[in-house]
């Protein structure tokens, strides 16, 4: 499971060794099950697949960015009980809601946690994603032309418009009403631009800065863009986690483990509470909607200016 370390001067490779190197960081700790370790893990495979089909569209590539999928996935169900042990956890600091109900909950999830630590470590100890990574390195060019580091660059940019439209259509879908699915999906288009618009930011070296401009009073530079994707990801996700730990809670009732009229009234008031929480959190993201609609149309102009340029040329 270990990576190569070394740079190369083909902007590609170095960006696909970089994502790759960092994911390598993280998997021995992974395997053990380390929270940290497993939600920086999968946040590694997310950005190393984006990068794939740009960076390294060939055969090997392909059969890393499968690897990469089998990799997120193994991860996913574990990540999702960490968050739901975290979130129970603060709750359970709150005089507002029964101790009793948060810790029979948490014992719960932390014996389905176990048991999914067995077979993640497994599946994680026979994976060669390293090895695939390095020869995926490997087939990229070492010496690329002037002209083939300028269809990178176009490339990375068509990508993160295509996510920029993608993700206009998912805020469109949800519309101003709380509809969680619809939430979701943006969710997932927001993690997708800002994972695209860093990829983009790495194949310019950080030297270029943009020269389309915004409205007044909506991000001007990239760093600003990438502020903006972020806090709205960060608020839809917590949105999300409350939301999945609704539904696991909901599921837990009546059942054997968690039974009896007071333990049921507890966990009610706890449910209030997160749902609370998600009112509270959609009302910030439809705050910052006309700022997230103002990235994606930054990102949508610039493969267009680039389409008429190359056209005029």
């Amino acid at each position: 499971m270990i990576a190569p370390t070394f740079m190369l001067r083909n902007p590609s490779r170095q960006i696909l060794l970089r994502r790759v190197n960092r994911l390598s960081r993280w998997l021995t700790a992974a395997a053990q099950c380390d929270p940290e370790a497993i939600h920086d893990a999968r946040v590694a495979t997310r950005r190393l697949r984006e990068a794939l089909p740009v960076v390294a569209p060939g055969r090997k590539g392909r059969a890393l960015l499968k690897e990469a999928r089998r990799f997120t996935r193994a991860l996913g169900p574990v990540r999702e009980l960490d968050v739901a042990l975290a979130t129970l956890a603060e709750f359970g600091a709150s005089s507002a809601v029964s101790r009793d109900s948060i810790a029979r909950l948490r014992w719960v999830i932390a014996e389905e946690r176990r048991r999914l630590c067995a077979g993640l470590q497994r599946r994680l100890e026979k994976s060669d994603i390293c090895a695939r990574g390095a020869r995926a390195a490997g087939a990229v060019n070492a010496h690329p032309t002037p002209q083939a580091v300028r269809t990178l660059l176009a490339e990375a940019e068509a990508r993160a418009g295509r996510r920029a439209t993608r993700l206009r259509g998912a805020i469109d879908n949800a519309a101003g009403i709380y509809l969680p699915d619809r939430l979701h999906e943006v969710r997932i288009r927001v993690k997708k631009l800002r994972y695209a618009m860093e990829l983009m930011q790495e194949v310019r070296g950080g030297r270029r800065r943009s020269r389309v401009t915004a409205a007044a009073g909506f991000p001007r530079s990239e760093a600003a863009r990438l502020r903006v994707l972020q806090q709205t990801q960060e608020v839809l996700g917590r949105m999300h986690d409350l939301e999945v730990l609704i539904a696991r809670t909901r599921a837990l009732q009546g059942t054997a483990v968690v039974s009896g009229l007071r333990l049921s009234a507890d966990i009610d008031q706890l449910v209030r509470q997160l749902e609370n929480e998600c009112r509270d959190l959609h009302g910030k993201y439809m705050s910052a909607r006309g700022h997230l609609l103002a990235v994606c149309e930054h990102a949508e102009a610039r493969p267009k200016k680039r389409q008429r340029v190359s056209r005029a040329a």
